[in-house]
């Protein structure tokens, strides 16, 4: 009880934090909250599929980069809340379409369907684009960054209120049981095919709306870029570093990840991959249970 109080007080000043950052801080750090608040809504939202079933999917930039791409090629068409809605929509349906074959494999064949389907994707609408004799595209008229900046926060709020109710429901534990031994858990009448596919669909929408809202903010939109892989190794390495099937955890390996990113970079800019490297190396075989085993270790040790 006094953890949860403790969480829900840190949470509390955090969001506080962020949201007064805008009026307060210069463009620099208000757009490091902003990629702050990005990485937060796609950790929790990785989660709720891949950290709660076990299915760890390398294909979550697909999502982000179709949301993207819709609010690319129809901006200036339809108004623009509409356009984030639809691309969360999008990427929603696009899951709900592919999820049915993609969810009948387990283990590493899970995790190279999904990279193979997103680069399908990607070489899809690069292929699309070249036969429309557009290599790139620029959206003029954007919103002004403390828009782009909150439409941010209120998605990375509903990623944690999504996960932290996923979690704790009956939903939830149902994933979970999945992640332990799928087969028992159909035997003892889990729909196994039905929690997996609603978990996919999930944690698809929400980032099929954060790539749609920071396409805003590159207004430079290339289709390398938004379909990067990099980026669903980044979700993956801040979920691990983290630990944890809840909110805490993720959202701790964010902090953790971006707060050191941020430092090597000003630091050392030569060998920023090198050290960053070194430090998930470190954790996976150390620490493999992330910053909330860590943490929980210590409280434990304490009390006794």
């Amino acid at each position: 009880m006094h953890s949860t109080r403790v969480w829900q007080a840190g949470l509390a000043s955090g969001a506080a934090a962020l949201a007064a950052l805008p009026f307060v801080a210069n463009d620099y750090l208000v757009g490091t909250g902003l990629t702050l608040l990005m990485w937060v809504a796609l950790t929790q939202s990785w989660c709720v599929l891949s950290r709660l079933t076990g299915y760890v999917s390398l294909g979550h930039v697909v999502f982000y980069g179709l949301g993207a791409y819709l609010v690319v090629v129809s901006w200036q068409v339809v108004p623009l809340a509409l356009a984030i809605v639809g691309a969360g929509v999008l990427a929603a349906a696009f899951a709900a379409l592919v999820g049915m074959p993609v969810l009948r494999v387990k283990g590493p064949y899970f995790v190279i369907l999904t990279f193979g389907l997103a680069e399908l994707v990607k070489y899809s609408i690069m292929a699309i684009e070249s036969a429309s004799g557009v290599a790139s595209r620029i959206l003029f008229g954007t919103p002004d960054l403390m828009v782009v900046y909150f439409a941010m926060f209120a998605l990375a709020l509903a990623a944690i209120g999504l996960l932290t109710w996923v979690s704790g429901s009956r939903f939830g534990h149902g994933l979970r049981s999945l992640r332990e031994n799928e087969l028992a858990a159909e035997t003892l009448g889990v729909p196994v095919v039905r929690y997996k596919l609603l978990a996919f669909v999930l944690s698809a929408a929400l980032p099929g709306m954060v790539g749609a809202v920071m396409a805003l903010r590159s207004t430079y939109f290339v289709v390398g870029q938004v379909f990067d892989p990099m980026i669903s190794i980044t979700v993956i390495a801040m979920a691990i570093l983290g630990g944890g099937d809840n909110a805490r955890g993720p959202l701790l390996g964010v902090i953790f990840l971006t707060a050191l990113a941020e430092l090597l970079w000003a630091q050392a800019p030569l060998l920023y991959m090198i050290i960053l490297g070194a430090v998930l190396i470190v954790f996976v075989l150390l620490v493999p249970d992330g910053l909330m085993g860590l943490l929980g270790k210590h409280a434990r040790e304490a009390r006794r």
